[in-house]
């Protein structure tokens, strides 16, 4: 692995205490705030009858109940739910976060009712966002917490982040966000829904972004298992000392240069959103374009296409969409890690664009930084492909050892040296 020296200056974090547009940032509330767990969030294919990988679960005037594992400790939390895909209001009744204690069952002690600015029922218009108020209570890193959300009774899930690979729970109609048997909580997803934010009051710490698609999402990882290659550079990173929330930005499917029905907006486009609206950020790590390479080949069909459009791209292409993200990231003071794309068993002439690009990203010195990902996990007798070891049987995406290898080999200790150097 190869890192550079980054070399901008140190980022801002960004939170808003108010109703936000979607670019639109207020400054911090007291304390020193740094995401310790997020999602990015993509709109869910409005059908009247949706293929089922598509179909939101039932929610009005029922408990959500959702699983997440902060990287990074905090003595208070505030949380940003988000409308942003949304056409009607967002209606949440009643939110809580208490530790879990397995399943959907949590634990009583130490359980905390989030508001906003003063009151529990919150609704939020249309296309904006709005941060919590503070809340007391400890968060301990690596451990899982239940965030508990009583929704309007109209309420329906217009958008998700689809890719969980964490189990999460609905509830019988009804409030049962203060219930810690989790008894009412029949129904199980494996989506993210509303809550994009989970911040931490934690001085001295700064927060990492792992920005990208269903490599970086962890797509084939362990299900509940934090097998993710940003859930190990949050481990690799509290393992060496240092005080940094790792967030994971990924999107199964997505792209750099184009919008998906089901794959959420290029990355072009949401880069500055998702990740400025995560607090105390210094860093992002940026792994995207197998997607944007791969789907101008996947042959049309009728109904729900989800690779359209089916874009063909060159490396020139991919490189001034790289170059718009850095200049976005350095225009926030934030620095940016760029991935080498891994191998994907491509034919010829798609392999040989992967090759070009990763020339770019390794030589171009236009990223402050680069992790050579194609490098840690090819076959050294088969440089197109995974190593067998860490393929998780698709040729495309790492199994749980690979993304192993890929946290170990962002060298956690250089990349958060050099995310504070002036």
């Amino acid at each position: 692995m190869t890192l550079r020296t980054l070399a901008a200056a140190c980022g801002a974090a960004f939170l808003a205490h108010a109703f936000i547009a979607p670019a639109a940032f207020a400054a911090d509330a007291p304390g020193h705030w740094v995401s310790a767990w997020g999602t990015a969030l993509q709109p869910i294919p409005q059908l009247q009858n949706p293929p089922p990988l598509y179909r939101a679960p039932d929610v009005a005037g029922r408990t959500v109940r959702q699983i997440v594992y902060p990287t990074l400790s905090g003595n208070g939390v505030r949380l940003r739910v988000s409308n942003q895909y949304g056409k009607a209001p967002l209606v949440i009744d009643d939110l809580r976060i208490a530790r879990s204690a397995g399943g959907a069952a949590t634990q009583s002690a130490g359980e905390a009712r989030v508001t906003f600015g003063g009151k529990g029922e919150v609704s939020i218009p249309a296309g904006a966002e709005l941060e919590s108020d503070p809340v007391s209570i400890e968060i301990q890193s690596g451990a899982p917490y239940a965030i508990s959300s009583y929704m309007g009774r109209e309420q329906r899930l217009v958008a998700w982040h689809r890719v969980a690979n964490q189990l999460n729970y609905v509830s019988t109609p009804g409030n049962h966000a203060d219930d810690p048997t989790g008894k009412a909580f029949a129904a199980r997803f494996t989506q993210y829904a509303w809550v994009t934010s989970l911040s931490v009051n934690a001085p001295g710490s700064e927060g990492i972004a792992a920005i990208g698609d269903s490599i970086t999402d962890g797509m084939r990882s362990s299900l509940n298992q934090n097998r993710r290659w940003p859930d190990g550079l949050a481990r690799e990173l509290e393992h060496s000392g240092r005080k940094a929330g790792v967030v994971n930005l990924g999107i199964s499917g997505n792209r750099l240069l184009s919008d998906s029905a089901c794959y959420g907006d290029a990355l072009d486009r949401r880069f500055e959103h998702d990740v400025m609206g995560q607090a105390g950020i210094k860093a992002v790590v940026l792994l995207i374009g197998i997607n944007d390479i791969n789907f101008a080949a996947m042959p049309p069909h009728a109904g729900l296409d989800c690779d359209a459009p089916h874009t063909v791209v060159s490396a020139a292409d991919l490189i001034a969409g790289y170059q718009r993200v850095i200049a976005t990231a350095h225009r926030h003071g934030i620095r940016i890690v760029g991935a080498t794309v891994t191998p994907a068993a491509l034919p010829e002439s798609r392999e040989k664009l992967r090759t070009a690009v990763n020339q770019w990203i390794r030589t171009s010195h236009a990223f402050d930084g680069v992790v050579d990902f194609d490098a840690a996990l090819r076959d050294p007798a088969a440089e197109d492909r995974l190593q067998r070891g860490y393929d998780s049987g698709d040729h495309i995406h790492p199994n749980d050892a690979g993304y192993a290898v890929m946290a170990r080999t962002v060298d956690s200790a250089v990349l958060l040296r050099a995310s504070t150097s002036k």
